[in-house]
């Protein structure tokens, strides 16, 4: 079975942390309509993934992944400052701060 996304060495790390900082299995990545461009990705914590488990350590929503097909979830550490993106090959339209999408 093919993978819908990839996971980066430095994503899994931060996403590993996080999910010991908040006591839970795996970080859920969802996708809602909304923001700016259409769509935006929802972050949250599950012990019961109700999706495909990426990696052991990422859990994508069902609904989400024909938004998220072919994408890569990195951990980016720039000078003014750290966060977790979404590169989205599939997407026609992106807000300036990559949290919202249009596909």
């Amino acid at each position: 079975m093919q993978i819908p996304l990839t996971v980066t060495e430095s994503a899994k790390t931060y996403l590993s942390d996080m999910i010991k900082q908040h006591n839970k299995k795996y970080v859920r990545l969802a996708v809602q309509g909304g923001g700016c461009s259409g769509f935006k990705y929802d972050w949250d914590f599950t012990d019961e993934p109700e999706g495909r488990v990426i990696e052991d350590i990422l859990e994508l929503d069902p609904t989400a992944e024909m938004f998220v097909f072919g994408c890569t979830v990195d951990y980016v550490r720039e000078l003014g400052g750290n966060y977790l993106v979404v590169k989205n090959p599939n997407a026609t339209a992106q807000c300036g701060c990559g949290e919202s999408f249009n596909v």
